[in-house]
C-alpha cells in the first residue's frame, strides 16, 4: 500500500503552481513513512487556492485526544472501493478531498522465496509534481484544544506497471491527473467521485530502490535513497 511518499519543497512548490498561496514550509522530504504521522503539503477543497500543511493519518470526529489518535486503526490509506460505507471516511468523502503534493512514492515488490519485499520508487517520467487524491478531516485534541486537518491517500486497482510491483496487493495511489484536479476538488456527487476514483492511466517510471523499510537505516531522508541499484 502506499505509505511512503517523497514530497517537493516549498520553492518547487512556489514555482510549480504559481496560482496557489504556499503557507505549508519544508525542505524537500526525500522518504518519509506514514507511520510517522508527518505534516505534508496539500491543497483541501475547503482552501482551494493554497498549498497548506496537514498530518497523514485521517482521525475521525470520535478520537478526542492525541494519545487516542497515536493508536487509532491504520487510517493511512483509504479503499475507493468501500470509502462510502466505511466509518472512518463515509462522513469526509462527500465534501473533504484534497490533493497531496508528491514528487514519488514507494512501493514493495515481492520476491518468490524471499522473506523481505524489495523496495520500488515511482514517479513521472519528466520528474514533476504531481498529486494523490485525499480524503481529510480536521482533528481536535480535547486536551489542548489544537486542530490541525488529517488525511488519508486514497488507493485504487493497480494500472498494469503497479500490479507488476505491487504484485501482493495489487493496489496503487489515487493519482489525480493535473487536468482533474480541478473537478476532484469540485464534485459535488457521488458518481462523479466515483468516475474520478480510478487506476491512473498515464505514463509513469519506476525503478529499484534500497528497501526504505528496513529496521537498520537510520535515516532515509537524502537524495541517495532515490537512487537506482
Amino acid at each position: 500500500m502506499c505509505y511512503h511518499v517523497s514530497t517537493p519543497s516549498v520553492s518547487d512548490l512556489i514555482k510549480k503552481r504559481p496560482h496557489k498561496e504556499v503557507t505549508f514550509e519544508s525542505n524537500e522530504i526525500y522518504h518519509v513513512s506514514g507511520f510517522a504521522r508527518p505534516f505534508l503539503p496539500v491543497t483541501l477543497n475547503n482552501q482551494q487556492d493554497k498549498i497548506v500543511s496537514a498530518r497523514w493519518k485521517l482521525i475521525p470526529f470520535w478520537v478526542k485526544t492525541e494519545e487516542d489518535a497515536k493508536k487509532y486503526a491504520n487510517t493511512l490509506n483509504a479503499d475507493s472501493s468501500t470509502i462510502f460505507e466505511k466509518a472512518s471516511y463515509k462522513n469526509y468523502i462527500l465534501k473533504n478531498r484534497g490533493l497531496l503534493y508528491v514528487n514519488g512514492f514507494y512501493e514493495p515488490h515481492k520476491v518468490a522465496g524471499k522473506k523481505d519485499t524489495e523496495n520500488y520508487y515511482i514517479y513521472t517520467p519528466s520528474k514533476e509534481i504531481f498529486t494523490l487524491g485525499i480524503v481529510y478531516t480536521d482533528f481536535k485534541d480535547y486536551e489542548t484544544g489544537e486542530t490541525y486537518p488529517t488525511f488519508s491517500i486514497i488507493t485504487t486497482e493497480a494500472n498494469p506497471l503497479l500490479a507488476e510491483i505491487h504484485n501482493e496487493k495489487k493496489r496503487m495511489p489515487l493519482i489525480i491527473a493535473e487536468k482533474d484536479e480541478d473537478a476532484w476538488l469540485h464534485s459535488t456527487s457521488k458518481d462523479d467521485i466515483i468516475k474520478l476514483m480510478k487506476p491512473y492511466d498515464g505514463e509513469l517510471g519506476s525503478h529499484q530502490v534500497v528497501r526504505v523499510t528496513d529496521p537498520k537505516l537510520t535515516d532515509t531522508n537524502h537524495p541517495d535513497i532515490q537512487k537506482a541499484i
